[in-house]
């Protein structure tokens, strides 16, 4: 069972937050303008919608990343 703290912890991460997850995870170097929860996946992850500036050109760039939770060692990791 995921506790109502944590669920709160999962649903509510910042940019920042996604991005020190990410790094954790083996995903150095992110950072994000935006960061928005959008739901959760049938396989229990949990999905965010991301926003960055694409160096390669002047437009903005929109990505998913999606944090899982292990409950059995209280980790959260995540990916693309």
């Amino acid at each position: 069972m995921i506790l109502a703290d944590t669920l709160k912890v999962l649903t509510t991460m910042g940019q920042r937050d996604l991005a020190r997850v990410l790094d954790a995870s083996g995903y150095t170097g992110q950072s994000f303008k935006a960061s928005e929860f959008v739901g959760i996946t049938n396989g229990g992850e949990f999905a965010y919608r991301v926003e960055y500036y694409d160096d390669s050109s002047t437009g903005r760039t929109f990505d998913k990343v999606f944090v899982r939770y292990d409950q059995t060692n209280h980790a959260i990791t995540a990916g693309f």
